[in-house]
Order: structure tokens, then sequence, then C-alpha cells
């Protein structure tokens, strides 16, 4: 079912006004993920709420009935609101604008950060025990459980998507034998109750320094250990081995308070090594298709980070089953050779280069360059929807979030952007190698206005976050916008 942005806010208004008095003073599209999902935060003078549009209904279905599970059971998840008829489309409360990771790159990993992780392992322990009680797992539109082939499929996403991108020769039955003994291995886990699945950082909101959990709805029956290690083993967050040490014995203590009975703590930490692992890999896999498939850039600069992690566990970690092979391909995918592969040459405060971009009027000409070195890049953003044709967008421009949204979801900026991204990153990284001064980068559009300002908006962001090197940005038509 193909809906147009036009459509799916429309009916989200529809929804909402149906089944809400409140006036709608603003809708904006958020920050999409690596799903299809699509996120809007509906704004009213009182309050705000989440609408999300899906097409895949039986996965709506299923966060549907596990937000009503949990909610009855007094978790802190997200009460559904309203859903239209065909369940594409739900609203729900708004559980707060940042998440735990936002937390940990705004507070650093101190005092304040600790506490929040103990708050969500202790409801995530919650969720899973008291979850699992009167729990309808044919409701889970995934999998039932998280049993030997899931497991299995974990492993080989990891194979394909990313070990055989790197075209290292192993013997495949060899592996394959491996994997199987690994997945028997971990699919007698003692301990199954509800599994989130994608128990993450970003995944977990925080508000009044309280946390919310989002996006289980491909949960499922499964081993306790893989939530843990999700969290704690994320690349991006990055925690210290005390941390992940001391907040993995706060969760047993948090799960033997629920169970009523301790834990082999020994067998317990064994099999959550197996199922770090597990988590690992799965996310290399999923770097490598979102990464070097689909060419995303946020994924791709995360392999790094993985593959340290990765490092570390195999030098450190035992996890109860022999496994050489697999120990010896992750040893060489996670070499400094390798590495440095997925790792952006990076500037520092002694690097001469300074990127210059602007944005334009053709109506006033290409920006000359004053250095002495010239050269440097024009693209025409002419061949995209240019938002200044409509009412809504003519007075703003591509600072505006509305404009930035417009150009995002009905326009192929998207596709332009990652294109012009691929040649100037050539650029970029061979001046910065060669100590050179100056790169030039222009956008320029009709009036100035929008299109071309949202394109060096985004390349300066781009350029900043890959490389940290200084840049120039200059919207040079700000005087004549149409205001």
């Amino acid at each position: 079912m193909n809906r147009s942005a036009e459509q799916i806010i429309e009916d989200i208004k529809m929804l909402f006004v149906a089944n809400n008095k409140e006036p709608i003073t603003n809708i904006e599209m958020l920050l999409q993920s690596g799903s299809d999902r699509i996120y809007y935060r509906i704004y009213t003078k009182a309050s705000s709420y989440i609408a999300t549009f899906n097409s895949h209904i039986n996965e709506n279905n299923t966060f549907i009935y596990l937000s009503k599970h949990f909610k009855s059971i007094g978790l802190s998840v997200p009460q559904i609101l309203y859903f239209n008829k065909d369940h594409t489309i739900y609203i729900q409360e708004d559980k707060g604008k940042e998440n735990l990771l936002d937390k940990i790159i705004q507070l650093g990993k101190g005092e304040e950060v600790y506490s929040l992780y103990k708050k969500s392992l202790s409801q995530l322990a919650s969720m899973q025990i008291l979850g699992d009680k009167e729990l309808d797992y044919n409701q889970c539109f995934a999998a039932k459980s998280f049993g030997k082939q899931a497991i299995l499929n974990d492993l080989l996403y990891f194979k394909y998507y990313f070990l055989d991108t790197l075209s290292i020769p192993y013997n495949k039955q060899l592996l394959q034998d491996e994997m199987e003994a690994l997945s028997t291995f971990l699919a007698e886990t003692e301990h199954q109750y509800f599994m989130f699945r994608d128990f993450q950082s970003r995944n977990i909101l925080v508000k009044d320094e309280q946390v919310s959990f989002i996006d289980y709805q491909g949960g499922m029956k499964g081993a306790m250990q893989y939530d843990v290690a999700s969290l704690l083993w994320q690349a991006k967050a990055n925690l210290s081995e005390e941390w992940k040490d001391s907040l993995l014995e706060y969760y047993i203590n948090e799960v033997e308070k629920l169970i009523k009975s301790p834990l082999d703590k020994t067998a317990f930490v064994n099999q959550y090594n197996g199922y770090v692992l597990i988590r690992l890999l799965q996310v290399l896999g999923a770097y490598g298709f979102r990464g070097l498939f689909e060419r995303k850039e946020h994924f791709i600069s995360s392999i790094p980070l993985a593959l340290k992690n990765i490092k570390f566990f195999v030098s450190n970690k035992q996890i109860g089953v022999k496994l050489p092979l697999l120990n010896e391909l992750l040893l060489r995918i996670s070499s400094e050779e390798i590495i440095s592969k997925f790792t952006s040459i990076q500037a520092n405060e002694s690097t001469p280069l300074v990127i210059e971009i602007n944005s334009f009027s053709y109506r006033n000409g290409i920006p000359t360059c004053e250095n002495e070195s010239g050269g440097g890049y024009v693209f025409d953003m002419r061949g995209i929807l240019n938002p200044g044709r409509f009412d809504d967008y003519k007075k703003l421009s591509g600072l505006d979030k509305p404009v930035q949204d417009f150009l995002k979801e009905r326009t192929k900026m998207p596709d332009f952007l990652r294109s012009v991204w691929e040649v100037i990153d050539i650029s970029v990284e061979n001046y910065l190698e060669r100590g050179f001064e100056h790169l030039s980068i222009n956008f320029g559009c009709t009036g100035g206005q929008h299109r071309s300002v949202f394109a060096a908006e985004q390349t300066a962001k781009h350029l900043k976050e890959k490389y940290k090197v200084k840049v120039a940005l200059t919207h040079t038509n700000t005087a004549k916008w149409v205001r």
C-alpha cells in the first residue's frame, strides 16, 4: 500500500480529530531509523502525541497488543490511544524526546547515567518476567520464540551481509558446523521469558529521570540474557568493562527478586556471554546490510566500534562451547587492517583543510572562489521539486523543518545527496591525506532559499560528523529570500 506523505499526514489528522477535541497546532516528522516505520509528533496547545505509519499490519498489531498487555500490568510503555481501521496508523502517548543514548552524549558516563541504566535493567527484568505471564505469544508477528533456528538465522545474517563481503577464505562447512553447535548450546538456556529483541539505548526514552520502552514489536519468547547483552554491549554506548560487570550483577539481583530463587550465576553468565556474541554478530550483519548494501553512512561509521567490541570479546570472554574457526575469523575481521578499511580519516586541530560550502541562486551567478587554489564542486539542485512553488513553504527556507520534511519525504533529495557525498568524500579524504588547505562545494537553485540551503546544511553536517573537518558555511542569497 503506497501512500504519499500528504496522504499519511491527512490520515493522521483525521484519526486524531475523530478521537480528540484538542486542535492540532503542528505535525512534524521524526528522524527515521533502520525500520520502515515513519514517526510523527503531533502538537496541541496542551500536549504532544506520537503517530506511527507502518504498512506492515501484522507488526502494528503485535505492537498494539504488547503495549496493552504491558500497560495493564503497570510497565512503563506508551499507551496506545487510537488506531485506524486498517491498522496502518496508530497514535500513542508521547514518552519524551530524549533517549538513553542522548543522555550519555549530554551527560557523559557519570552517576546520573549509571542510575538510568539501573532503572532500565530493573524495568527490563519486570517486562521479561511479569510480562511473560498470560502473554499470548501467538500475537508475535516475527516468531513465537527465539530458538535454535532463530539463533542460527542471526549467525547467517552476519555471515552473508558482513563476513562474506570481506572475501576472506574459510572452510564453509566447518563454520556451518560451529554455528550449529553454538545455536544448540544457546537454545538450551534455562530461563526463557519475554525477550525484547532490540533492547538498546535508543529504545529507552528518558523523561523526568524515569525510563520508558518503545519498539518492542519484534519481541518473542526467549533467553533473558539476550536483552541484557544488547544493552550493555551496544557499540555506540561503549560502556566500560567495570560498568558492564556491575550492571550485569545488578540485573541478576533484580531477576532473583522477581523469580524468588537464586540463579546459577556461572551457567547464567556463560550463556550470557554466548548471547553477547550472538548480538554482536547480528549487529554487524545489520551494519553490513544497511551500510555496505544500502549505503547508509550512519551504519558504515558504526562498524569500527562494533569490530573493536568483537576483538575484545574474543580475547577476553568464554562461552562454554569451543569454536576455533569462528574465533579465528572474528580475530581476523577485527584486525587493525580491517578496522582501518571502515574508519574514515579524521581531521584534528592542526589540520589545515577548511571546506567552504555555499548555497546560491542561479539568478545571481555561481559564487567565485577567492582561494588561490580555485576549483571545487558546483551542484545544480533545480532537478529537485521546489518547495517554494507551494504557498505553505514559499516564505520558509531550507533551515525550517517543514521544508526539510518536504524535501526528505516528497522529493529525490535523499538520493541526490547520497550521490553527491559519494563524489565529494573522495576529494575530502584525499585533501586530508595530502594536507591541502581548501575545497569549495556550492549548491545552487532558482532562489537560493530552499533546496540549495537544505543541501548545503546537510552536507556540512555530513562532513563534520564523518571527518571532523572545519567547515565554513554561507547562504549567499539570504538578503533576497521571500519572507
